[in-house]
């Protein structure tokens, strides 16, 4: 683990690259954008944010939370 994992605490909510390139919305099949702030995938299609909880994606609809107008500026 790297200092700055350690530091930041981000090594339990970080996630593969190699997992990113392959998820998909469950909803669109749409392509996911993360977002290492808010450390949720953005499914702009779909208008939702699905969290990544010990880095695992939880990619159902009731886990993720609607768009506001400012997280579309964002993304």
């Amino acid at each position: 683990m790297s200092e700055s994992e350690e530091a930041s605490g981000d090594t339990a909510n970080a996630v593969d690259p190699k997992l990113l390139e392959l998820l998909v919305c469950p909803l669109t099949k749409t392509r996911l954008v993360y977002d290492a702030k808010t450390r949720e995938l953005i499914s702009k299609a779909a208008g939702l944010a699905f969290p990544i909880r010990n880095g695992v994606p939880l990619m159902i609809e009731e886990a993720a939370r609607k768009l506001t107008d400012d997280d579309f500026r964002r993304a």
